[in-house]
C-alpha cells in the first residue's frame, strides 16, 4: 500500500527557513550593533587619552613659557648688571686717567713751548700753545708718540704770530690733537687689529 504524506511539509520547511533567516538576521544586527558600540567606545577612549596628553602638553608648554619669561628677565638683569659693571670699570679707569694725563702733559712738553689751552672731548685732546720754533712742535709730537697715555698726535695749525711790539718770545702759535688712552686699551686695540688682519 502506498504512503502519501498529506501534511503541508513544504510550508513548514519554508517557515523554518524563514525563522532561521530572521534569527541569523537578528544575530547579525546584534553583532553589528555590538561592533559599532565597541568601536565608538574604543574611539572615545583614544580621544580621551589624546585629550589627556594634550592637556599635559599644554601644562608643560605653559610651564616652559614661564621658565622662558624668567630666563629673559634674568638675562635682562644680567645685561643691566654688566652694563653697570662696565660703567664702574670705566669710571675707575678714568679716575686715574686725569692724573696720568697731567703727568704726561708735564713730561712731554719740551723747552721753548708754552701751552695756553688743553681741552678734552672723550678720548680726543686738543692742545693749543705757542712755540719759539716749528722744530720744537716736532719734538713735542715725538714726545707724545712715545708717551704712555697720549697717542696719535696730529698737527692741525702752526702759524706765525704778528705782534704789535715785535718782541714776542714765542713767535709761532700751534694747535694739535692727540688721543688719550690707557696703555692697556692701546694694547687691546693692537691685538684686535692683528686678529682682524689674520682673518
Amino acid at each position: 500500500m502506498a504512503r502519501i504524506n498529506l501534511l503541508p511539509w513544504r510550508e513548514n520547511l519554508r517557515q523554518e527557513r524563514q525563522r532561521n533567516f530572521m534569527i541569523a538576521l537578528g544575530a547579525t544586527a546584534a553583532l553589528a550593533v555590538l561592533l559599532v558600540f565597541l568601536g565608538s567606545h574604543l574611539v572615545e577612549r583614544q580621544i580621551d587619552g589624546q585629550e589627556a596628553r594634550n592637556r599635559y602638553l599644554e601644562n608643560e608648554i605653559r610651564a616652559l613659557d614661564r621658565d622662558i619669561a624668567s630666563i629673559e628677565q634674568l638675562e635682562a638683569t644680567r645685561d643691566n648688571l654688566l652694563a653697570r659693571k662696565n660703567v664702574i670699570e670705566r669710571l675707575q679707569e678714568n679716575r686715574s686717567m686725569m692724573v696720568h694725563l697731567f703727568n704726561s702733559l708735564a713730561q712731554t712738553v719740551p723747552e721753548g713751548i708754552r701751552l695756553s689751552s688743553v681741552k678734552q672731548a672723550g678720548e680726543q685732546l686738543t692742545i693749543e700753545g705757542t712755540t719759539q720754533s716749528e722744530t720744537r712742535v716736532s719734538d713735542y709730537m715725538r714726545n707724545i708718540e712715545s708717551a704712555e697715555w697720549l697717542h696719535e698726535p696730529d698737527l692741525r695749525i702752526i702759524e706765525a704770530i704778528e705782534e704789535e711790539d715785535g718782541g714776542g718770545r714765542e713767535p709761532f702759535r700751534f694747535e694739535l690733537r692727540a688721543r688719550v688712552a690707557s696703555p692697556n686699551a692701546v694694547e687691546q686695540e693692537a691685538a684686535a687689529a692683528a686678529m682682524d688682519e689674520e682673518a
